[in-house]
């Protein structure tokens, strides 16, 4: 009987944890400047080696996530497809969406490649050995963790925000994986047409 308390304390601790976790990062995203972050990496792809540099000349919305992820990464890359298709077409060829797993182990390039195609055949699938992904997310002051689990089933919390990098390769803000679809597509409106 002492030990049902013991759990549930040990549970409320560990969600207010993660929550303090998320409102910190949110707040943290919110105030810090963006320039201080980020800049040009190098991951790769079933196709190859591929560069953030690789695409000049258009806007990019960068999330870190993982394809066995059972909320925030589909909600995310959802909401990033449909705020894509509010935008002329003209817009939308100007923007590269990119998805860097932090889960390299079960996340396998062609199984990387299916997923984020699933939301989108323009979309970008990337990850790396444990030290790339490191490095790259280190650079744009995310986070990720690994949870206790088994060999194939555990889940990676991870940080929850949208970079929308400018065709600079400079992040000129920050969304999260509860921005709207509209809030996404006025995003990316101000940053390609400013009035």
């Amino acid at each position: 009987m002492k030990l049902k308390p013991i759990v549930l304390l040990a549970m409320l601790l560990t969600l207010a944890v993660v929550g303090t976790l998320l409102a910190l990062q949110k707040t943290e995203g919110s105030n810090a400047s963006p320039s201080k972050v980020g800049g040009d990496f190098t991951l790769s792809s079933a196709n190859g080696a591929v560069s953030l540099s690789d695409f000049e000349g258009q806007a990019k919305l960068l999330f870190f996530g993982y394809t066995h992820c059972p909320d925030v990464c589909p909600l995310t890359l959802a909401n990033v497809k449909v705020g894509l298709k509010q935008l002329p077409e003209a817009l939308r060829n100007q923007v590269k969406t990119i998805f860097v797993s932090v889960d390299p182990e079960r996340d396998t390039f062609d199984h990387l490649e299916q997923y984020v195609s699933f939301f989108d055949p323009s979309f970008v699938g990337l990850t790396g050995t444990k030290e790339q992904i490191d490095q790259v997310v280190r650079q744009y002051g995310a986070f990720y963790r690994i949870e206790e689990g088994d060999a194939k089933n555990y889940t990676v919390s991870h940080s929850a925000r949208v970079y929308l990098i400018g065709k600079d390769n400079q992040i000129k803000q920050y969304l999260y994986h509860d921005s709207s679809s509209e809030e996404i597509a006025a995003a990316i409106k101000k940053l390609l047409q400013p009035s």
